[in-house]
């Protein structure tokens, strides 16, 4: 899953891609979900969740019609279609619920959309934001019963919401123009807002030791770790500090160890003390020019940088900046996040899955 590219990414393509097309009625399309054998690749089964002709386009050199990110538990997998509703399967593929809410979401200049929901424990979180009615609610996972619905200003967004723990209490958190805020998740209250992210909103916030990142790249691009455990809107003190420069459009960062990773979408890669903001590199040049959408992800102490020039970037974490590897997959272009998992990295690329082991 991933956001669009907006209007200018920093890369040297240019990002963009509004071509009025966009706007055009749609051609009917299908929303499928698909599952494969880890190991072998196979696919294992296929499900039509549902046939329609989406109200707007998208994108069109990042976007698709399936852009959020599928969720996994040991049951159960989750595929959310945005406007075209929310669809839970068995790991064997038979649907055990759906959900249409109902909306078409308005996005600018038809940008598409690209929220991934989130999950904790029994809790099935999804946020729409966009141009129209904007709001954020929680789901029984099991049956698809709305618990809450937390109305929100209206206002594009395509950062995922993080469920994170603090003071013993969990809280989702999202990050948006008009203000990022705190929010219960067993009741949907408004714990805490704050204001000074810029315009179009996409990589996610990620947090550690009660200090949240949040970030935008775009007009008025900022970076703020702010301190957690306030209430209502937060003083000026509660951003233990900022950061304005290679920020990141598109790629969410990594933290870990303490240390917060940031890569522009320019593939310039910065890494900052996450309780400071002391910078101990910032926009290091990777060996070749190179243009991101996919984010980083840490593994072994390395960080694996997917670029949409065919190549994997590996980085050494720490306070020092060291290429560890290239390793170049011929015609492929990489704009989703690779996952992870039992040694082994999944790589999505145009129209081949990889997996390495």
């Amino acid at each position: 899953g991933g956001p669009p590219g907006g209007e200018r990414s920093g890369g040297r393509r240019g990002g963009g891609g509004y071509n009025g097309a966009a706007m055009r009625p749609q051609a009917e399309q299908k929303f499928l979900v698909l599952a494969f054998d880890r190991k072998t690749g196979k696919r294992l089964w296929e499900q039509v969740a549902r046939v329609a002709a989406p109200h707007e386009g998208f994108q069109s050199q990042y976007g698709s019609f399936a852009s959020p990110s599928m969720l996994v538990d040991s049951k159960h997998a989750i595929a959310f279609f945005g406007s075209r509703g929310l669809y839970c399967y068995t790991h064997d593929g038979q649907k055990v619920w759906e959900k249409d809410f109902g909306i078409q979401m308005r996005m600018p200049m038809a940008f598409g959309e690209g929220v991934s929901p989130a999950l904790d424990g029994e809790r099935l979180i999804v946020l729409f934001d966009q141009e129209g009615e904007s709001f954020l609610t929680a789901l029984d996972k099991s049956s698809g019963r709305e618990l809450w619905r937390t109305p929100r200003p209206s206002g594009a967004g395509w950062s995922s919401p993080l469920i994170a723990a603090v003071n013993g209490r969990k809280q989702i958190i999202v990050a948006a123009t008009k203000f990022s805020g705190g929010y219960d998740l067993e009741t949907g209250k408004l714990l805490w807002k704050i204001t000074g992210l810029g315009r179009n909103v996409i990589p996610m916030p990620v947090e550690a030791d009660g200090i949240v990142y949040l970030m935008s790249g775009y007009q008025s691009p900022n970076l703020m770790a702010v301190k957690l455990g306030g209430e209502g809107d937060l003083p000026a003190e509660a951003i233990l500090w900022q950061n304005q420069r290679g920020n990141s459009y598109t790629p969410s960062p990594v933290l870990a160890d303490g240390k917060l990773y940031v890569l522009a979408d320019n593939g310039m890669l910065s890494c900052f003390d996450g309780r400071t903001g002391k910078a101990f590199y910032q926009q290091q040049r990777l060996p070749k020019s190179y243009s991101f959408k996919a984010s980083p992800v840490a593994a072994g102490g390395k960080l694996y940088l997917a670029t949409e020039d065919g190549d994997v970037v590996v980085v050494k974490m720490g306070e020092q900046f060291e290429v560890l590897a290239t390793n170049s997959l011929a015609d492929q272009r990489f704009i989703a996040t690779p996952a992870v998992v039992d040694g082994a990295i999944y790589l999505r690329g145009q129209n081949t899955l990889f997996c390495v082991r």
